[in-house]
């Protein structure tokens, strides 16, 4: 099955989405470190935008404080007009803002089906205590978990493995894994750090389309990446980074052409390659 390079392109004239996400004068510091400095930019409700830089520009830094897993050192960051500055990973993932880790994150001793499952804790509808009784509710919930299971291996073209091992796939297939169980919390933020890292250029391809199944559904996407066929595929907009500072913001096609983002990141192999 053929998979696209690029996404359709918003249309120009369309009135502008409102505002998902809002990161406002964002700093991080660790001791005498600014890894983040004075950052502020928007994600726009069933965007995808991109975050690149060099490494140590600080892309994961801002993800880590988005999704509560480092305190911001000053700014703010809201979703929805809700403030998630200070709060825990668990609660802002109750906000419908959910992430993926550079390294693969999956029970690896468990069946694909049952990683899932696992990802659908949240959306279970019965109490504890009906659970330990064994009340008919619980199985009519456990039945529809499944099922909501079953949609999202097929949406991640993972149905066919759905009874193996998760330590049995393959570096690809742990990745759509992950990005599987991420969908189970159902989120309407998915946050994507290097998601197509170590793929090669097959599986990269097959996960451009995720990316563009998952847009249908109506979900945001935050996503980091070196790979920048990809990025300027999928992408709506892109920032791009430079030591802990933005440097542009913009669609791909102007990040491509950007004088500082060329100095900075792409360089001019990249540029000549381009043509």
């Amino acid at each position: 099955m053929s998979t696209p390079d690029t996404l359709p392109a918003p249309d120009a004239a369309a009135t502008p989405a409102p505002v998902a996400l809002a990161v406002a004068g964002l700093s991080i510091r660790f001791g005498g470190l600014m890894a983040v400095e004075d950052m502020t930019f928007e994600v726009r409700e069933g965007e995808v935008l991109s975050l690149i830089g060099p490494n140590g520009a600080g892309k994961t830094s801002a993800f880590n404080a988005i999704t509560g897993y480092i305190p911001a050192s000053s700014g703010s960051i809201t979703y929805r007009g809700v403030p998630l500055t200070g709060l825990k990973p668990d609660q802002i993932a109750g906000h419908g803002v959910v992430r993926t880790f550079q390294k693969t994150s999956v029970f690896n001793g468990l069946p694909v089906l049952d990683n899932v499952l696992i990802g659908l804790h949240r959306r279970a509808r019965q109490h504890p205590l009906a659970i330990m009784l064994g009340l008919p509710g619980v199985r009519r919930d456990e039945a529809r978990l499944r099922d909501l299971a079953w949609e999202i291996l097929d949406l991640v073209s993972l149905r066919g493995r759905a009874g193996e091992v998760a330590a049995s796939l393959s570096y690809g297939e742990l990745r759509l894994l992950e990005v599987a169980i991420a969908l189970a919390a159902e989120p309407t933020l998915l946050l994507l750090d290097e998601p197509v890292s170590g793929m090669n250029p097959a599986e990269t391809g097959a996960f451009m389309a995720l990316i563009a199944r998952i847009r249908t559904r109506g979900t945001t996407i935050l996503l980091v990446e070196h790979d920048m066929k990809m990025v300027m595929g999928v992408s709506d907009r892109v920032v791009c980074l430079n030591q802990g500072r933005i440097i542009a913001d913009g669609p791909p096609a102007a990040i491509q052409r950007d004088p500082q983002v060329i100095r900075a990141y792409l360089g001019e192999r990249y540029v000549r390659a381009r043509g």
